[in-house]
């Protein structure tokens, strides 16, 4: 072999060995991300916000997204994602870097996080820096770029999974959030003894919300009522007290411009983190926005309502090529959506269906319902009978799998209808027998476990519910205008 052959087949193997340890560099598994964000899931894991509802609820519905942004990282050929901006609030934990900001009244900090990262790594190191939390744990170049770099072992490509063992929380002095949620279960009270001591102060504030509670009643009849409102509901778990303001603005508004909410006849209006028009056709306001944003928007409704209707049309047309199966959006088992993105979604879908037509009965998937997804990569059958597709599913493979699971799907269809009816039913019970004034659940309260909840409650009967106000939840708590929080599954 010549000098020059061998010089050229050397550069060859150099630039694979580059380009294989620079492959190895960026690829951080779903294991490894999971691993490599515990500091995060230490200091904004929903289990430990259960005194403060909002802030519970803004960091769980930013780690579905954030879990949803990885995943998409993750699949092959996935393109550059559009920037997504997530708020956590991060409890002071010893984690924490050096630099703190203001830490709020209630011991935690809002944190906003733009992720824009092309690469998983990237957006890990992104994420606990923005949140100050620590990044040694990772040997990255963006990482560790303060660190002093050591040269891998030769003919090694860069590869380090992450293991927390038990000794790590020994050896550093760092708690562990798994023992620490083990604990709280161990020590948990029973329902009636954590009733004696909490009820007298639920009663107080329930007591002192009373005039805050009509007054909202009023002012969302007055509303509903001036406008042609369907109706007027909130994204987030907000106290009284927030939803008059709320209310309040609305009326100021309508009083100072009345012309200007002329077009939201016949809407439902969601007061939310953000303006515009949600997948279902609710017009959001945006809680942090002011009049003339609003004003802005309600001059935009009839461009809203015709977007609204082709996605619609596009609906019904997904229908008729899917042998009548409904797509369908669930607000409560997914991040907020608008309609925008709704309908350019399903536009994508329905360009794939009609790019290569279907052997499909018009009526032999009617009945059955499917939601779309951008962040799958297969379509799975949910336990609640609906599917979850990829808009980007092969049609013909898609065919085969809805064909295939349509009579287990109409199975579990039935079901969920017969759960929902029982769990109406006990609820209704529950309300009478106990002389409840309100009992509701959280979203992440399946019926079965509801009817659990309900059936116990109606079996012991705690004299200590009367009049009182009950959302089953997964924790115990007294919210600030009274209401009391029950873990679905509470010790006798």
């Amino acid at each position: 072999m010549s000098v020059n052959s061998l010089l050229r087949c050397t550069i060859r193997l150099e630039r694979k060995h580059v380009a294989t340890h620079l492959v190895h560099q960026r690829a951080l598994s779903g294991a490894d991300a999971v691993n490599a964000l515990r500091p995060l899931y230490f200091a904004v894991h929903p289990d430990f916000f259960g005194q403060y509802p909002r802030e519970r609820e803004v960091n769980e519905n930013s780690l579905k997204r954030l879990n949803g942004y990885l995943d998409s990282l993750q699949k092959p050929g996935s393109r550059s994602l559009q920037p997504m901006k997530l708020t956590f609030y991060v409890r002071d934990t010893k984690d924490s870097g050096d630099v703190q900001p203001d830490l709020l009244a209630s011991g935690f900090r809002s944190v906003s996080v733009t992720l824009h990262s092309s690469d998983v790594q990237s957006t890990v190191t992104n994420v606990l820096r923005s949140c100050s939390l620590p990044v040694g744990h990772l040997k990255g170049p963006k990482a560790s770029a303060d660190t002093p770099k050591s040269p891998p072992e030769a003919g090694r490509p860069f590869y380090r999974p992450i293991k927390w063992d038990k000794s790590y929380y020994t050896f550093t002095g760092f708690r562990d959030p798994e023992e620490e949620l083990q604990q709280a279960r161990r020590v948990e009270p029973g329902l009636i003894l954590w009733l004696r001591n909490n009820e007298p102060e639920a009663t107080k504030k329930h007591s002192a919300s009373l005039p805050r509670r009509d007054e909202l009643n009023r002012l969302k009849k007055e509303l509903c009522h001036r406008f042609d409102l369907s109706d007027i509901r909130w994204q987030r778990s907000w106290g009284v007290s927030h939803r008059c303001c709320q209310l309040l603005s609305l009326s100021r508004l309508s009083q100072q411009n009345p012309e200007a909410l002329v077009n939201l006849q016949g809407h439902t209006v969601v007061f939310a983190d953000q303006s515009g028009m949600n997948a279902s056709g609710h017009v959001m306001l945006g809680t942090m926005d002011v009049h003339h944003q609003w004003t802005k928007l309600f001059e935009q409704l009839p461009g809203y309502r015709s977007l609204q209707q082709q996605t619609d049309w596009l609906k019904e047309r997904i229908s008729l090529l899917l042998g009548g199966t409904q797509v369908v959006h669930m607000e409560r088992l997914r991040p907020v959506q608008s309609i925008a993105e709704h309908y350019g979604t399903l536009s994508s879908f329905h360009k794939s269906l009609m790019s290569r037509r279907l052997r499909l009965h018009p009526r032999s998937l009617q009945g059955l319902t499917m939601l779309l997804e951008n962040d799958r990569s297969s379509p799975s059958l949910h336990e609640m009978g609906h599917f979850i597709i990829p808009c980007n599913a092969d049609p013909p493979k898609l065919q085969v799998f809805l064909q295939r699971h349509a009579s287990e799907a109409r199975q579990l269809t039935q079901r969920k209808n017969q759960l929902q009816a029982e769990e109406e039913a006990v609820l209704k019970l529950c309300l009478q027998t106990l002389s409840l004034r309100s009992l509701s659940k959280e979203a992440g309260v399946s019926s079965s476990q509801m009817i659990r909840c309900c059936r116990r409650l109606v079996e012991q009967r705690p004299l200590l519910m009367q009049d009182l106000h009950i959302c089953v939840s997964h924790f115990y708590s007294v919210m600030q205008d009274g209401d009391l929080c029950v873990p679905w599954d509470w010790k006798s």
